[in-house]
């Protein structure tokens, strides 16, 4: 699952619009937007940490003479080293770091709720936005479907892929 980043303002936006609508923040006016840019701040932290875990264990796959289907098994590993959340533990871990951040911010005036509603409400805004990703997955999945995951040949195609239909769909990354 990735969080596009040209996305990234509207969750931030929907996020913090759905906090301050459930009364679960209280935000003054004039520092909402600096509020949403905190957000955007973990959600960009997430994908710059993402992306370095990733490319740490493709590193190690190839310097270790490792099969390329070694790679996300590696990153699992690297990610639970850093404690950093992927997959269905990417949603708790983003809200988790979003709330030391709002505890943090001199832009958030008051938290009323306590942390599971804080997630609660912060969940399902997340986990549409990581899903449009999957969605992107599964076609490209489909297009590519005749080359084994892992091999050089599918990592190359699943890229290409991937860049046709999110130009396609004006989703470019």
């Amino acid at each position: 699952m990735r969080l596009l980043k040209e996305r990234i303002p509207a969750v931030a936006k929907g996020i913090v619009d759905v906090l301050i609508e459930k009364e679960l923040i209280d935000v003054a006016d004039d520092a909402r937007g600096e509020v949403e840019l905190d957000v955007e701040s973990v959600l960009k932290e997430y994908r710059r940490t993402d992306h370095e875990i990733t490319e740490k264990a493709r590193d190690l796959v190839a310097t270790r003479g490792l099969d390329y289907s070694q790679t996300f098994k590696l990153k699992s590993k690297l990610a639970a080293e850093r404690g950093f959340g992927l997959n269905d533990e990417a949603v708790q871990w983003i809200a988790d770091q979003i709330i030391e951040t709002f505890h943090q911010s001199v832009h958030v005036e008051e938290i009323f709720g306590e942390d599971n509603d804080l997630r609660g409400a912060m969940g399902p805004v997340l986990k549409r936005e990581l899903h449009v990703d999957s969605d992107l997955d599964k076609q490209v999945k489909a297009r590519i479907r005749n080359l084994q995951e892992g091999t050089n040949d599918y990592e190359v195609e699943y890229k290409k892929t991937m860049e046709q239909i999110r130009n396609a769909r004006k989703l470019n990354d």
